[in-house]
């Protein structure tokens, strides 16, 4: 899954501020099927899943909200990538906004380029839950 940019490095800590004050991280988190991964790698982006697709937008999460993500809506389910994408790469077209709990989630309005893409990982299941890397904050 050869998306990893080794020109660039992933900044899982960074964060920056938006038009409104608020602080938001520079690196954020799709989790994906695979094969839908490998759909969007041959068409050069990434246009959603079918969740996305019937939202309007592409879903994220910030790294300390990306395990629970998984917990809520991929448990149990295997054969999934994470994907780490550069927010700031991707310009007005990403919004932060409210979704569970208040928390604001990045929300992507268009597709997303292979260009904004840190790195690609498997996340594979284990005895309890999903296995995230260890530079994930």
């Amino acid at each position: 899954m050869g998306s990893a940019r080794a020109d660039r490095v992933p900044r899982a800590n960074a964060a920056a501020v938006d038009f409104q004050g608020r602080i938001v991280p520079t690196t954020i988190y799709k989790i994906c099927d695979a094969a839908l991964w490998r759909a969007a790698e041959r068409a050069g982006a990434f246009h959603g899943a079918p969740v996305d697709v019937a939202d309007g937008y592409i879903h994220f999460s910030s790294g300390p909200q990306v395990r629970e993500t998984a917990a809520r809506h991929f448990a149990g389910v295997s054969d999934l990538m994470l994907v780490a994408v550069d927010a700031d790469a991707l310009g007005t077209a990403l919004r932060h906004e409210p979704a569970r709990d208040g928390a604001l989630f990045p929300h992507l309005y268009g597709a997303l380029p292979m260009a904004a893409v840190l790195w690609v990982k498997p996340l594979p299941l284990g005895a309890g839950g999903h296995v995230f890397p260890e530079s994930l904050p």
